[in-house]
């Protein structure tokens, strides 16, 4: 589903002041930066250098071939020398591509026995980066800044970070959601205004009949089916009832069905997200809960009641954390478990919790489901793996869109849970409870999420700076008084900031 030919441009800024021979030690400097940080390896994709840009002329053309590159995703800038800003007004009022200021210098000591006026004029990225940094200020320009030697471990991460979120914004650009039904009726918070959406991400929903699906059942083919069903026996631990010549067998197999026949639509339409609700099952005999989790842990994105937001949010961070450890689902706060010492939060869903976050080999059951009205569903069970994750939401605010985040330690469950027929995530949210859902509501954060231990806040920080809108984090430092604070700064500071003041 992920294109692989995606890359980044490095451009290197300077000026015609110094000479030729400067110049072509500006671009040998350049290529060695490059090949560098390729050569380093943990890059999602390739860093292509560009020609040393020294005039106003060439600053617009580069920017304007990154615009319309397919395959560029994102520029990285970089001052070598002193480069007059006022030259970069027209390339950076075009530019459309996410933009990283690496803000490094070719050498990473000063050389003190031999460093002369040559030397000075040659690495001058301390003042040519500011100069730069300013005019991208002044032109309230967001964009990645990322300080230190390029060689560094350290500014390499940081790099793969916004490179990594880069090839996700570029996702978003392309996404299309399959919003089949429509919204579980009476809720507010999976709603939002879907054009709005697409002119800020990109991103389009439409809507599609539960018979729009069912046209692909030809798909599901007996071989297929039979095919699929042991892919099912040799990857998790199925129940009696599910096995051969099981009481409920049929059930695993119009599973594989309603997988098979859903997978053919997405593909079909170029659907890399999708909704389903249980208001709005038409002909599926049982609310798709095996396919789904499967279908997410493939990469797809996803959003339980017609929640295309958050479908589309899991998309892009599926396609950011690829190949990373951890994985990354749709999710709910469900329950709470409150005691005098600490107080959890318990995450699951009715069926749709992704396999790659779990502890262990799942097991394929089938259980009554009490909504819906069709046969019981076939769903897999796991607890969820410890460690850090966080949850986010993608948030419709009227007005613009809120990025709220929650960083959590989940937790194994103190006790087994031999009665719950669902995949399920005990979390300690940070600070601790209290503060976590009192902020939480009190910026209007929904009850569904992208719950991640793949990504850390700083994927999602660079995510919203691509995107133009508001981030509002809740971690181990966060306070009640100063989060509202922050949110009613933020009130004003977007109204102004989307009205171009």
């Amino acid at each position: 589903m992920l294109k692989n030919n995606q890359t980044l441009w490095f451009i290197t800024g300077s000026q015609h002041l110094y000479g030729a021979e400067t110049l072509a030690q500006v671009a040998r400097n350049s290529a060695t930066v490059v090949a560098g940080i390729n050569e380093q390896g943990s890059l999602p994709v390739k860093l292509v250098a560009q020609p040393v840009v020294t005039t106003p002329d060439e600053i617009l053309s580069v920017c304007q071939r990154a615009n319309t590159d397919a395959d560029c995703i994102g520029v990285v800038v970089w001052m070598h020398t002193f480069s007059p800003a006022k030259m970069w007004i027209r390339g950076l009022t075009v530019l459309t591509r996410p933009l990283c200021h690496l803000h490094t210098q070719f050498n990473a000591e000063i050389p003190w026995g031999t460093i002369d006026m040559d030397f000075m004029n040659l690495n001058q990225s301390a003042h040519g980066d500011r100069e730069f940094g300013f005019m991208m200020s002044r032109m309230r320009k967001k964009r990645k800044v990322i300080v230190g030697h390029w060689q560094s471990p350290v500014i390499l991460q940081k790099l793969n970070v916004w490179a990594r979120v880069a090839r996700g914004w570029a996702e978003l650009q392309r996404l299309r959601v399959a919003r089949i039904g429509d919204n579980m009726r009476q809720v507010a918070v999976t709603e939002g205004n879907k054009v709005s959406a697409e002119m800020r991400f990109g991103f389009s929903v439409n809507g599609y009949a539960v018979s729009d699906v069912l046209a692909h059942r030809s798909a599901a083919t007996e071989s297929a089916v039979q095919q699929l069903v042991e892919e099912y026996e040799a990857t998790y631990r199925l129940t009696d009832a599910l096995r051969a010549g099981g009481q409920q067998r049929e059930s695993l197999l119009e599973a594989a069905r309603i997988e098979l026949t859903l997978k053919s639509f997405l593909e079909a339409g170029g659907f890399g997200a999708f909704t389903d609700t249980f208001e709005n099952l038409g002909e599926f005999t049982q609310l798709p809960g095996l396919a789904v989790q499967r279908l997410m842990q493939q990469g797809y994105g996803f959003g339980a009641e017609g929640d295309w937001k958050t479908a589309a949010l899991l998309r892009c961070m599926k396609v950011m954390a690829e190949g990373l450890d951890g994985g990354t689902s749709f999710m709910e706060d469900y329950t709470y478990h409150f005691t005098p010492e600490r107080s959890y939060v318990l995450g699951s869903h009715m069926l749709e919790i992704c396999p790659s976050i779990a502890a262990g080999k799942p097991s394929c059951e089938i259980h009554p489901l009490g909504i819906g009205g069709k046969s019981d569903p076939v769903r897999l069970v796991f607890d969820g793996r410890a460690g850090k994750a966080l949850n986010a939401s993608l948030i419709d605010m009227g007005n613009r869109f809120r990025l709220l985040v929650n960083e959590v330690e989940s937790v194994k469950p103190t006790e087994a849970l031999p009665n719950l027929p669902v995949a399920r995530v005990l979390w300690d949210p940070q600070p601790n409870l209290d503060v976590a859902a009192t902020a939480w509501i009190l910026a209007g954060g929904a009850h569904h999420t992208v719950y991640t231990q793949a990504l850390t806040t700083e994927y999602l920080e660079d995510l919203a700076d691509i995107a133009g809108i508001e981030l509002a984090v809740i971690d181990d430092r966060t306070r009640v008084r100063e989060f509202k604070d922050h949110l009613n700064a933020n009130e004003a500071y977007y109204h102004l900031f989307q009205h171009g003041y």
